[in-house]
């Protein structure tokens, strides 16, 4: 039996050690920093929102053009220097007083942290074949929920102990990983990049030391390719799921139901549990357009049916709102594997084959956009709507989810004529 954390031998599992070398860090880092930036750093919490939102704004907007460089200088290097940078950002926490260094820092931390899970799936797409991919993201996201659960429980650690040396040594484990991470990608054998030639086609070296030549050269960058846009945005939607566990859900317990509050922590270890366990058997039957589309669209419905449920638990005794509470935790995750594998394939699928890290540095935006937007949207349909805030965020999400099939087979039509071929690993220079 496949091991979810386990892929095969070979650039699979050296990516997947990459994840995990800096997820730990990553897990600490996410239970602790908003207590160090107020009680260590001393900034109020609404600076420190602002300063974030900032941050992860300037990142979206970098995560294009450095997923550009990726492609055009190689996805390796770059994501090697753009780990080496996110280690840095995060060592400068250590030093940071005041609130425009926090946001300087911040910004720069977001910035490079975009950049590199673009210049990450380049690298994935030049080492991995096609079938292959959303596997990989299946063992990479079981990977990283590992990670981030040992760095939890780490933070936890230094919570308890509430010291400001406790809080440096979760920001300085944090830095360590990246730089890990960075010498783990070393590791790898590099791609070979796509650079335009004189003409304005793409080119590549080929296997048999002949240019790869693609006629996408001249198409206009991912900012003006309406269709992938589209499913872009869709996703984005599907994505406003995210801050359910860390703030949704938590609110609404606290606010509308009877539940005690510790449900909230075995929600969460709920989801990641059974994201380690079921994502890769979830993902292994996505292995193209059909299938993903198909993925997504059984993940409203089920999405869909967890909001109903959810909704369920208000007004219910304390003993039936844990039941019904851990009923639709149990669906929601269902649909947040099916929708997850969908879109890796989509995101893949549908993007050139010379411009992977641009595609994806765009994709990736819908991340960003959900963890700023996510929180205002689901505060407002779920505390002050209640239960019909509920029916309407699993309306929405079931619209947006019949709409990506349409929406990918006209991108897929766009791509239809156009001659690409995908960038191939290079031997390494001999020593």
């Amino acid at each position: 039996m496949t091991n979810p954390l386990v892929p095969p031998a070979g650039p699979q599992r050296v990516l997947a050690l990459a994840q995990l070398t800096n997820s730990v860090g990553d897990g600490a880092y996410y239970v602790t920093s908003a207590l160090y930036f107020t009680h260590v750093v001393g900034l109020a919490p609404a600076r420190v929102g602002l300063g974030l939102t900032l941050a992860w704004a300037v990142g979206s907007l970098v995560g294009v053009p450095l997923g550009r460089i990726a492609d055009r200088r190689g996805p390796r290097g770059t994501a090697v220097l753009l780990a080496l940078a996110t280690g840095l950002a995060v060592a400068s926490f250590l030093v940071v007083q005041g609130f425009v260094p926090f946001v300087a820092a911040a910004c720069a931390y977001a910035s490079a942290q975009s950049g590199l899970a673009a210049a990450r799936q380049a690298l994935l797409a030049g080492l991995v074949s096609a079938r292959e991919r959303t596997g990989l993201l299946a063992h990479l996201q079981s990977t990283l929920n590992a990670g981030l659960a040992v760095g939890a429980g780490l933070g936890g650690l230094a919570l308890h102990a509430g010291t400001r040396a406790a809080y440096l040594g979760v920001f300085a484990l944090d830095a360590v990983g990246f730089l890990v991470c960075a010498g783990v990608l070393l590791r790898l054998p590099p791609v070979a990049p796509v650079t335009p030639s004189a003409a304005g086609t793409a080119v590549a070296p080929g296997a048999s030391g002949k240019p790869a030549v693609s006629r996408d050269a001249r198409r206009p960058g991912v900012l003006r390719d309406r269709p992938y846009a589209l499913v872009t945005l869709l996703n984005t939607v599907l994505l406003l799921r995210m801050p359910l566990l860390s703030l949704g859900l938590p609110l609404w317990i606290a606010e509308r139901t009877a539940a005690p509050t510790w449900l909230v922590s075995a929600l969460f270890v709920l989801n990641t549990g059974a994201v380690m366990a079921f994502q890769v058997r979830t993902a292994r039957g996505v292995t193209g357009l059909a299938s993903a589309t198909r993925a997504v669209r059984r993940s409203g419905w089920v999405m869909l049916g967890a909001c109903a449920v959810f909704a369920l638990s208000a007004g219910a005794s304390p003993r039936v709102a844990v039941i019904v509470l851990l009923v639709g935790a149990v669906l929601q995750v269902a649909a947040e594997m099916r929708q997850s594998a969908g879109s890796w394939q989509l995101s893949f699928d549908l993007a050139p084959a010379d411009r992977v890290g641009e595609y994806q540095g765009f994709f990736g935006t819908g991340v960003t956009v959900a963890r700023t937007l996510g929180p205002l949207v689901l505060t407002s349909l779920l505390v002050e709507w209640g239960a019909p805030g509920w029916l309407l965020l699993g309306a929405v999400t079931l619209a947006a989810s019949y709409a990506m099939g349409p929406a990918a087979r006209k991108t897929a039509a766009g791509r239809a004529g156009e001659e690409i071929r995908l960038p191939v690993p290079v031997p390494a220079p001999a020593n």
